[in-house]
């Protein structure tokens, strides 16, 4: 949602419906995640994406049939389905869609919400996406600290609003399942959890023109990037336009006193860039010390042994040791920043969904993992 959330944030203060379809489950080659949102709206335009160009045209129309019938309705296309292969989801994969209108009544909480998001603060949407057709697209807004409606029960409520608020906590958007009145042994009801959680957090320990590209790219992912270094004269915005913020400071210092800040977690990003031991050990030993998605630290080979010897009598551990990707990125042949950048954000990736790193051609099976 959060990508068509200006569109449907200023249709929703008009007055007018909008029929909202999103993605809430994914089997195999699906070509976009859960969460992905399309939106049919009341000027006949079409905003957003849900498959990527695949079947499109078939979820518009059923999006505005939804926004005029009021009625919400959960979809499924794939290639076992007789409809969706008619239109066409040639990925091969399949993908189930919550299709619902919104409006005033039906999403009072919207603009809530949506300032939530922009101020980067959590907040979960849960609807219902199976179960009695009642009760489909019942909806329940989660915070940290309180939530807004109902999904028809105490039981079920306080259920959700507790499993929901662990998903938000890890940043992860998904399914959950339930019995009727939210045991958590039972069946029959599931119910999707759209997390809006502040961005990742990808942190560059360097303020070398390398770091610069890393940036750039971090950003393109959706990280929020900070770059740092304790050298006033190299770490300066003008130098970094495409980190959210430059900190001076030494960078175990710094990772530190973000880490006893609460700001960071396990989708955290460390790439450490400095090339100078009196830098990067004291902060790959902060770093190795916690379960952060990634940490990677540039160098050549004789740079990394290096490295290692003195991390080792710094007391750093072989478990710990093992978390750290050094010389950091996959082997493209890189050559310039930018290219090395794309190295090093292929390997965050490859690390995140399991990915192995080889050519696509060369390999065979499914491209992408299923989300369910």
């Amino acid at each position: 949602m959060r990508e068509v959330l200006d569109d449907l944030l200023g249709w929703w203060r008009s007055g007018e419906p909008v029929g909202m379809a999103t993605v809430v489950r994914t089997w195999h080659s699906s070509p976009r995640p859960p969460g992905a949102t399309m939106l049919a709206g009341p000027d006949g335009t079409a905003v957003g994406s849900v498959s990527g160009g695949c079947v499109e045209a078939a979820v518009y129309e059923l999006a505005r049939e939804v926004a005029g019938s009021g009625v919400p309705v959960v979809q499924r296309y794939g290639v076992s389905d007789d409809e969706a292969f008619a239109v066409g989801l040639t990925c091969g994969g399949t993908i189930e869609l919550l299709v619902e209108p919104v409006d005033r009544t039906r999403f009072p909480e919207l603009e809530r919400v949506a300032h939530a998001i922009g101020r980067r603060d959590p907040v979960a949407v849960v609807s219902i996406v199976e179960g009695p057709p009642s009760r489909i697209g019942r909806r329940l807004v989660v915070w940290p600290e309180s939530c807004d409606g109902t999904l028809g029960s105490a039981r079920l409520d306080a259920a959700v609003t507790d499993d929901a608020r662990g998903l938000l906590a890890a940043g992860r958007t998904g399914t959950l399942h339930y019995g009727p009145d939210g045991e958590r042994r039972g069946e029959g009801l599931t119910v999707f959890v759209a997390s809006f959680a502040p961005p990742a957090r990808m942190l560059v320990f360097g303020a070398i023109d390398f770091a610069a590209s890393v940036a750039r790219i971090g950003g393109f992912l959706g990280y929020h990037v900070t770059v740092c270094d304790a050298r006033p004269v190299f770490a300066t915005s003008k130098r970094f336009p495409g980190a959210d913020e430059v900190i001076v400071d030494w960078p175990h210092r710094y990772l530190q006193s973000e880490i006893d800040a609460g700001r960071l977690d396990g989708r955290t990003v460390v790439c450490v860039l400095t090339h100078d031991p009196k830098f990067d050990v004291p902060v790959l030993r902060v770093a190795l010390r916690r379960e952060f998605a990634y940490v990677g630290a540039m160098g050549s080979r004789r740079t990394h042994e290096d490295r290692l010897a003195r991390l080792r009598e710094a007391g750093v551990s072989a478990a710990e040791l093992a978390r750290l990707s050094s010389p950091i990125g996959l082997d493209l042949g890189a050559r310039t920043p930018e290219e090395t950048a794309v190295s090093i954000a292929a390997e965050i990736i490859a690390g995140r969904w399991g990915g192995g790193g080889a050519r696509l051609t060369t390999t065979s099976g499914r491209i992408h993992h299923d989300t369910v």
